[in-house]
């Protein structure tokens, strides 16, 4: 017995000198990195700062060529409505750094206020002046004498009048105003530098597609003659009519410094120049006007260049 009970001792020994196997604890459900997004690199502007009107050129054409809107470069070239530009002149498409803001040639123009001079006041420690009462006559008599005896016998003393105290300004603690907040623009006007969200302009069948090649800038939508023709992005319309030959009745908006969209052959237009839209918010209805067909004829231009709408518009 004593054998056995030395083996088992030495075996428990040499368990309690041995080294565990190590234990990796993994996180449940653990899924693997992803990669970072990365940001858009911005394009290089390649406009030029100068533009040579050629044939054929209109202001509104250029500004839709160059992706500016037509009363800008109206603005930095001191052009006034109704914007006619002569072949060889020579354009401004950068705004100035000298450019002085327009002023509306309604507004009154504001004059200098009349400020009346100033009296200086006279000083507190200056005696009064008095004016003393005219001498009368009155004709001899004993009453006279005698009512006139007491008041000789002792003169009156006529009380001197202090002068007058200066009212001192009443002086009012300044009010407390509030820090003036830069007007809010509309929360569905797309930024400068923000990406722009876009969608189909109009429900149909995509007719032509997108051949810068081919003169094609855009892509045409099929339709029927009234379908409501939507904002692609939210924007301010920089152009609304019918001077852009090829175009037909034309909305042009423009989404920030960088994007355009155009929609071109409407029936009817719904918004004007100036005027904020917001994402999907009908401008127009589908037409035919200068084409052979009801169709909507739609363009994305970046910086001026058309870029293809499908490369920017979702699934549909």
């Amino acid at each position: 017995m004593r054998r056995y009970a030395w083996i088992i001792a030495a075996l428990l020994a040499g368990c309690a000198t041995g080294q565990q196997a190590p234990v990796i604890e993994r996180a449940p459900n653990a899924k693997p990195a992803t990669a970072k997004a990365t940001k858009a690199v911005a394009e290089k502007d390649w406009r030029p700062e100068n533009y040579t009107v050629k044939k054929g050129d209109t202001l509104y054409s250029i500004g839709l060529e160059f992706g500016f809107d037509y009363k800008e470069i109206a603005l930095w070239n001191s052009i006034q409505p109704p914007y006619i530009i002569h072949i060889g002149r020579q354009l401004k498409l950068k705004e100035p750094k000298t450019q002085a803001v327009a002023k509306d040639p309604g507004e009154p123009v504001a004059t200098p206020l009349k400020t009346e001079p100033v009296v200086a006041a006279k000083a507190l420690d200056e005696p009064p002046l008095f004016s003393e009462p005219k001498a009368t006559k009155e004709p001899y008599s004993e009453q006279a004498m005698k009512a006139a005896a007491p008041a000789a016998a002792k003169p009156p003393v006529k009380p001197v009048e202090k002068p007058a105290e200066v009212a001192k300004p009443e002086t009012r603690k300044p009010e407390a105003t509030k820090p003036e907040t830069a007007p809010e623009k509309p929360a569905t006007t797309a930024g400068d530098d923000e990406a722009v969200e876009w969608s189909w302009p109009v429900n149909g069948k995509v007719l032509t597609g997108f051949n810068d090649a081919a003169s094609a800038k855009g892509i045409d939508i099929g339709g029927n003659q009234g379908q409501p023709v939507l904002a692609s992005a939210a924007g301010k319309v920089v152009y609304s009519g019918s001077s852009l030959r090829g175009y037909g009745k034309l909305v042009i908006i423009k989404h920030n410094k960088t994007y355009l969209s155009a929609y071109a052959h409407n029936n009817q237009i719904l918004v004007k120049e100036g005027q904020e839209v917001t994402k999907g918010q009908k401008i127009a209805e589908m037409g035919s006007t200068d084409t052979d067909r009801v169709k909507l004829h739609f363009e994305i231009r970046k910086l001026g260049k058309p870029v293809d709408p499908a490369k920017f518009l979702p699934a549909n």
